[in-house]
């Protein structure tokens, strides 16, 4: 092996039962690069990582670190290796605070009283505090995982590998769930590692993060490897084709809406958190039958708890909600959705999937207990279930290893998504609300998925998006609300918006 490599992965196969995960996959990395591994969802991006971070062992092949050979048996004689990693949902105790997490397996210690070893807690806040101002990760040491954000918890992550002398460092869809301004900050932190002297090695799909930081990508397309590309002198075009393996469009084709009468009517409705905040204030808007109507908003303004509360999650403290005409503010989320809602949560683990349950399971969530899935009696008809789970695995390409049987849990994030889409859409409401419906997806199931939607608009449904990505809300929409400070401040006809003005609504800085 060549010195010039501080990794090197010859040959990898990694089976499944019923998918071979990565099929004789090779690839080379430098020291002190950014190289990115491209692919769809289930590609077999993060299994490969997790074949170098040890947690899984590779059926066929090598892996070298700093050209000798290595058994990798699990993720702590990785830890050894100097090799870290940023799993896309992150591994963190919810009820420690930061430093205790950072610490966990490596805690300094002091002898109490000479005698009694002892978590040096105060040494541990102090290192964790120097240590996230020298990488521009400031954290305060002392706060609770579950008291902070997805950003701060993913700055968390980061840590805990700066903390165990990480030289090799993997991050897993590290964007997938940050907003722009946070994701800008992330590339800027990646950039420091590397001039640093670390090995990044990024597992993601989103082409334009690659374009900005990436010195090289290797694509990946069904387990194997397609091509490893110099990222300066390819366009995202190019890695769009040869990723999902097709001619990609980058723009959405549709027609001019044609608005029916109102089926969504929402009337002056005000929405207070779990701390009694009020978060969703004085809000009206109506969605019509053939309208796609987008909420724009940077993220935390009150946009995720409108459609919380709209869909039933959340308790409406004051105001109206009328679908078709009928006052349901005060129905249960089953009878909402019976009424004719469909929708896509932003958190998918949370609150679209059951993640024990199989995926034929999943994708009858919300029907079980009605025919053909159930008789009369109540009696459920499994061949019912596996009929409907094949015919979405189809129409849906949802990737799975074991098709309907497949546990949930066992899937990738961009397929857990597929299945809850696949699922609303075939609900046939009559209103629809997407949330962060491209979430974690590739540019292919991006563009089907826009392609659904739009679908449905032209059968006359109603359409509530809501997107962090103004590209999509400007693709999409036929009318757009732009929500600041939990108020929506703008509403108009899409065409009638530059994504300049959309951004400096968002941001409060406009007057109507």
């Amino acid at each position: 092996m060549s010195e010039e490599y501080i990794v090197e992965m010859r040959h990898i196969t990694k089976r499944f039962p019923g998918i071979v995960a990565n099929d004789d996959v090779s690839i080379q990395i430098k020291k002190g690069e950014i190289y990115a591994l491209l692919g769809e969802n289930g590609a077999g991006k993060s299994t490969l990582m997790s074949m170098l971070f040890g947690m899984y062992e590779p059926d066929e092949g090598e892996i070298y670190v700093k050209g000798e050979k290595v058994h990798i048996t699990s993720p702590n004689y990785a830890t050894k290796l100097n090799i870290g990693m940023v799993h896309q949902h992150f591994k963190l105790v919810s009820n420690y605070t930061i430093a205790e997490n950072i610490i966990m397996g490596m805690e300094p210690v002091k002898k109490v009283l000479g005698l009694f070893p002892a978590v040096d807690i105060k040494k541990a806040n102090e290192d964790i505090r120097k240590l996230s101002e020298e990488f521009g990760l400031e954290v305060d040491p002392t706060q609770v995982i579950e008291k902070v954000n997805v950003s701060i918890r993913q700055r968390v992550e980061i840590l805990k590998m700066l903390y165990r002398e990480a030289e090799i460092l993997i991050f897993d869809e590290p964007t997938a769930v940050l907003t722009p301004q946070e994701i800008e900050f992330l590339l800027q932190i990646i950039r420091n590692l590397r001039d640093s002297g670390k090995t990044i090695i990024l597992i993601t799909h989103k082409l334009e993060e690659i374009k900005q930081v990436a010195d090289r990508c290797a694509i990946l397309n069904r387990g194997k490897i397609v091509d490893v590309l110099d990222v300066k002198t390819t366009s995202t075009k190019t890695m769009a084709n040869l990723m999902v393996g097709r001619e990609v469009s980058f723009t959405v084709d549709k027609s001019p809406a044609k608005f029916g009468e109102t089926v969504l009517d929402v009337q002056n409705i005000t929405v207070h958190n779990q701390d009694h905040f009020e978060v969703v204030k004085n809000v009206s808007f109506q969605v019509h039958r053939g309208e796609i109507f987008a909420i724009a908003g940077v993220s935390g303004n009150g946009q995720i708890e409108l459609a919380d509360a709209i869909a039933g999650l959340m308790d409406i403290s004051s105001g109206k909600v009328f679908l078709n005409g009928e006052d349901i503010t005060s129905e249960t989320i089953r009878r909402r959705t019976e009424k004719g809602i469909s929708y896509i949560p932003e958190d998918r683990q949370e609150f679209g999937l059951e993640l024990d349950f199989t995926l034929k399971e999943n994708l009858a969530l919300k029907s079980y207990y009605k025919e053909p899935f159930s008789s009369k009696s109540g009696v459920l008809k499994p061949d019912e279930f596996e009929k409907y789970g094949q015919r979405l695995i189809d129409e849906y390409d949802i990737r799975s290893g074991q098709g309907t049987v497949t546990q949930v849990r066992s899937m990738s994030g961009g397929n857990q998504q597929k299945a809850i889409v696949g699922r609303e859409i075939e609900l046939q409401s009559d209103l629809m609300i997407f949330v962060q419906p491209t979430r974690g997806l590739d540019i292919g199931a991006i563009e089907n998925i826009h392609k659904q939607i739009i679908a449905e608009r032209d059968k006359g449904k109603a359409i509530l998006l809501i997107s962090l990505e103004l590209d999509e809300i400007m693709n999409c929409a036929d009318t757009i609300g732009v929500i600041y400070n939990g108020a929506i401040d703008k509403i108009a006809p899409a065409e009638t918006l530059t994504m300049n003005q959309v951004g400096e609504f968002m941001m409060g800085v406009k007057s109507k």
